[in-house]
């Protein structure tokens, strides 16, 4: 009877201890959670429930198996196995622990900073992410090896590689250089602040967003939603460019060809007007300048200041576009056009005309040795 009952004790006490505790440890952050509003540390560290749990069932079974008496003739390969549970299961909650203080401190510093210094915050966050991976990476590793030294043979190997560490780190370095490469680039990229996470940038004549950076690859997200990823080496070997370095406000272009005869003194008052009325220019300044001429067509530049890149793509659409209407409303003569007949004086102008009829601008002066 002892020999069934003991087991069952053993093994259900062990059950019922870890099912208790995790529910009561769940209970009191949960409380905790709803108590302070301000900080979600307390939401982040219920992710660990299920790495918790084993963790306590694995110490619990582990410190009381032998009582047990439980498969007596597997004993030691049980007794590891729970070991290794034990080891996998720390690390996994380890990581989940510093994955919730990390995020929760980042969370802190960017509602304090956003505001005032969001550069900063986007920097700060680029940093805790590869810091978070490499924190993971770390645990991981020293997890399976430690797994491994749990195994006699693993422990009686130690040496021999130990001593051939340097041939095997030497073989590794030349076999993996790319993929060293892409590591130190991208804690190059993260303490080095070239670019950070959210940032705007045209790599390869793409424009789009910094989405993700990880310790080898980093993923644009294009403003069509594609991704592209690419080796963050590229971007410590590779010029590129980077609209949010410094202070994230940009001025925009944009050129019309026109007509010799348009209004450029009333198209000044209307991108004034049109600005006014467009949320998304932040007031800092505007222009309207002739940048070129050709035989048939002047060039003219408008210029318009933003916030950022998101919104200088809003105003200089915007500009465009109703200055196009404008235009064609109100100076259709100002269009660029491509002249088939007598040229038509602007509105409000007088074609000066010779004694007999004929425009000026049309009467052909003869040679001087004709005359």
């Amino acid at each position: 009877m002892d020999d069934v009952l003991r087991p069952l004790i053993v093994v259900g006490g062990s059950v019922v201890l870890t099912l208790l505790l995790g529910w009561a440890t769940d209970l009191l952050l949960r409380k905790a959670d709803e108590r302070h509003h301000e900080t979600p540390l307390w939401g982040l560290l219920r992710r660990g429930r299920i790495p918790y749990q084993l963790v306590l069932f694995a110490a619990l079974l582990r410190g009381s198996y032998d009582e047990a008496q439980l498969l007596e003739d597997h004993e030691a390969g049980l007794g590891r196995a729970l070991t290794l549970v034990l080891i996998g299961s720390a690390a996994w909650l380890a990581i989940r622990i510093a994955a919730a203080v990390v995020e929760t401190t980042y969370t802190r510093y960017a509602s304090n900073h956003r505001e005032r210094d969001p550069a900063r915050v986007r920097r700060v966050r680029t940093q805790v992410t590869l810091i978070r991976r490499v924190v993971s990476a770390v645990v991981g590793v020293v997890a399976v090896a430690a797994m491994l030294l749990t195994f006699p043979a693993m422990r009686a190997a130690g040496a021999s590689l130990l001593a051939s560490a340097g041939i095997l780190g030497i073989v590794a370095g030349v076999a993996a250089q790319s993929t060293l490469g892409n590591m130190f680039a991208g804690l190059q990229i993260a303490f080095g602040d070239m670019v950070r996470i959210g940032d705007t940038v045209v790599v390869d004549g793409e424009w789009g967003t910094v989405e993700e950076i990880t310790l080898t690859f980093l993923t644009v997200r294009t403003w069509d939603e594609r991704r592209i990823t690419m080796p963050v080496s590229y971007f410590t070997s590779q010029p590129f460019e980077n609209w949010s370095r410094g202070t994230p406000q940009m001025t925009g272009t944009v050129f019309w060809h026109l007509d010799h005869s348009a209004p450029l003194d009333a198209m000044r008052v209307r991108l004034r007007d049109i600005l006014r009325e467009c949320p998304a220019w932040d007031g800092r300044a505007f222009n309207l300048t002739v940048t070129d001429s050709t035989p048939s067509t002047m060039e003219v530049r408008a210029l318009a200041t933003a916030k950022d890149a998101d919104d200088i793509w809003t105003v200089r659409v915007t500009v465009r576009e109703q200055m196009l209407r404008w235009l064609a409303a109100e100076h259709p003569y100002a269009l660029p056009k491509v002249n088939a007949s007598d040229a038509v004086p602007p509105p409000g102008r007088r074609e000066h005309r010779s004694s007999d009829g004929v425009p000026a601008a049309r009467r052909v002066h003869p040679h001087p040795r004709e005359r």
